[in-house]
């Protein structure tokens, strides 16, 4: 691989995504550090972060962003990391087909969108890496999330049929399956919640309430949390070995929960579920 290896990062205004971008490029990579809002850009600019537009709903803002992306780095593109992604909260029954569609249009189509724009490129190079952040929910599916966890449990289908298909070219796919981390994802998803979802009139309004008090909880809602260069560290084995792993399980839980899956019934492994929420 060529010095200075170039990556592009979805979602990069915080959490994951910053960090892995500040992390990556701590450590010599070129760091295409993408956000949705222009500000947030402007913000990762001042902070010496090679840092462009790019919203991954649009499909005109994929085309722009990739293109500009290329034209700085010499048509070359070594790693793409799909990091944009939200969560939508909410009980399926309560949750409408647009607040679904918007869900799969950050969680899932953006980054297929995205990816199939780059294969091309990396087909051409003879290598790259392809890395999707998934999650705990997406092989694990707890309640009050199933927009989530739906485009989760796609999110990595479509990984596993992509590896199949990519083998031999010298691309390689993993998916990255944290637990919880330290993030905005919580207070995002709040917003979600009070904007598409009917909490007085659902008939599981008494439930809404400890979920409402999870989401808007100061500091950590769950054990086990880890500070989100955990995920930058999974991300930099998957660009780096010689032969990446399909999955890289971040945090104790999603460890556990995956252990738990393989050997429980499914009866049993729900009742773990429901007791982990």
């Amino acid at each position: 691989m060529h010095a200075h290896p170039c990556i592009l990062i979805t979602g990069c205004s915080s959490g994951i995504g910053y960090h892995t971008a500040k992390l990556l490029q701590q450590r010599g990579w070129r760091v295409f550090a993408s956000c949705r809002s222009a500000d947030d850009v402007a913000r990762l600019q001042a902070e010496g972060l090679e840092s462009l537009p790019l919203d991954v709903t649009d499909s005109e803002s994929i085309r722009q962003g990739l293109a500009e992306v290329l034209r700085r780095s010499g048509g070359r593109l070594d790693a793409l990391f799909n990091n944009a992604g939200f969560g939508q909260p909410g009980a399926v029954e309560d949750i409408h087909r647009q607040a679904m569609r918007e869900q799969f249009e950050t969680n899932l189509f953006g980054p297929w969108e995205l990816t199939n724009a780059v294969l091309p490129i990396m087909r051409a190079q003879g290598h790259g890496r392809i890395i999707y952040n998934s999650s705990i929910l997406g092989f694990a599916a707890m309640r009050w999330r199933g927009a989530y966890n739906a485009s989760k449990f796609a999110m990595e289908g479509l990984c596993d049929t992509l590896r199949q298909e990519l083998h031999g070219t010298g691309i390689f796919v993993s998916l990255v399956e944290p637990g919880p981390i330290e993030s905005r994802f919580r207070p995002n998803a709040l917003q979600r919640f009070l904007k598409n979802v009917d909490v007085t009139g659902s008939v599981h309004r008494e439930e809404y309430q400890s979920q409402l008090v999870r989401l808007k909880k100061e500091g950590h809602a769950a054990p086990f949390t880890l500070p989100a260069t955990a995920v930058a560290e999974a991300v930099w084995r998957a660009i780096t070995v010689a032969r990446p792993a399909a999955r890289y399980r971040v945090t104790t839980p999603t460890k556990l929960f995956w252990f738990l899956r393989r050997v429980l019934p499914t009866r049993a492994f729900d009742w773990a579920l429901r007791k982990a929420v």
